[in-house]
C-alpha cells in the first residue's frame, strides 16, 4: 500500500459537562499524533491533522467527543466518519487510544467498517454490505 492519504479533523466542541474534555491543542495530544503520523507513513500512509472550528459538538457524554473527531480516507470512500462509528464503544475512554484503534482500522482494514445507514447495499441480500 503506497500513497494512502488519510485526514482526521477535529471539531469544535461546546462542553456542557466539563468532565468530557480532552485538550486536543495540548502538546502531549500533538506528540501523540505526531507519533501516529510518523508510525503511519512507514506504511506508505499519510495522515494529516484538521480543525474545523465551523462546526461544534455539544458534548454531554464521551460519545460525543468521539463524534467530535472525524477521520476522512478518499480512497477508501470515507469523507468524514466519526471516530465513534468506526470503533463503535470505547473500552477505556481515552481519546487518543480511540483514535489510534480508528485510523489503523481504516488504514489496514476499512472493509471491516459498516457503511453508515444511507449507503447500506446488500447485492444478494445475504447482509454482507457489499
Amino acid at each position: 500500500m503506497t500513497g494512502k492519504k488519510m485526514a482526521v479533523t477535529f471539531y469544535r466542541q461546546n462542553h456542557v459537562r466539563p468532565d468530557w474534555r480532552v485538550d486536543v491543542g495540548s502538546s502531549h495530544f500533538e506528540l501523540f499524533f505526531i507519533e501516529l503520523a510518523e508510525d503511519l507513513a512507514r506504511f506508505g500512509v499519510e495522515l494529516t491533522r484538521m480543525d474545523n472550528d465551523d462546526i461544534t459538538i455539544d458534548i454531554n457524554s464521551y460519545a460525543d467527543v468521539l463524534n467530535a473527531v472525524r477521520i476522512a480516507s478518499p480512497a477508501d470512500g470515507f469523507s468524514s466518519l466519526c471516530v465513534g462509528h468506526i470503533i463503535d464503544k470505547s473500552p477505556n475512554l481515552d481519546l487518543m487510544e480511540d483514535i489510534k484503534r480508528a485510523v489503523n482500522r481504516v488504514a489496514f482494514a476499512p472493509e471491516t467498517i459498516a457503511p453508515e445507514d444511507h449507503n447500506r447495499r446488500v447485492c444478494h441480500n445475504c447482509g454482507c454490505g457489499c
